[in-house]
């Protein structure tokens, strides 16, 4: 159910901006107040809290972004509020910048190495993930995780790439296991 309603939702904002041809600056603004929601987490409880008139909360969203956001994303807001949704606004929001990001064919691609990587290494990974991809451009996110030893592992959506030492060696070592070894 909380995915149909993110669906339903992100797909009428993603409407609404390609109608009014304002995708970039509405996943900006979208990206923004995703960061403004995770930094207050108490925000979205108080704008859940079912003891709250709808007006009250809709006073509060007005002061909280009318002026500092589009006049369209600030409706797009209250509209989601009056329909006792907002619980469910960063999903909503998460939808619609991943709905802009294929429609704009930009990847989210994580990097997990054992080290951290160089710039000129990092370019030369986003350089390899634009060549064998239909991605025009990728969001690059990279973490170390010292555990993998040596290598990379790259996450795209659902699919990922291990080339990490420590998955190689488990590999080897579960064809070890396998081996029997005569008594002779």
């Amino acid at each position: 159910m909380a995915k149909l309603v993110s669906k339903t939702y992100g797909e009428a904002l993603f409407e609404l901006a390609e109608e009014k041809n304002a995708l970039d600056s509405l996943l900006e603004e979208v990206e923004a107040v995703l960061q403004v929601l995770d930094a207050n987490e108490g925000f979205i409880k108080l704008m859940s809290h079912p003891k709250i008139r709808v007006e009250e909360k809709s006073a509060m969203l007005e002061e909280a972004f009318r002026g500092k956001i589009s006049d369209d994303l600030t409706g797009f807001l209250l509209a989601v509020e009056s329909k006792g949704r907002f619980g469910a606004i960063q999903d909503i929001l998460s939808y619609f910048v991943g709905r802009v990001r294929e429609y704009k064919k930009i990847g989210v691609a994580q990097v997990t190495s054992a080290v951290p990587l160089t710039d000129q290494q990092k370019q030369a990974v986003e350089d390899r993930l634009l060549e064998t991809t239909s991605y025009v451009s990728f969001c690059m996110e990279y973490k170390t995780d010292s555990a993998l030893i040596g290598g990379i592992v790259i996450k795209i959506g659902d699919r990922v790439v291990d080339s990490s030492i420590k998955t190689k060696l488990a590999g080897m070592a579960k064809e070890l296991s396998g081996i029997q070894l005569s008594n002779e």
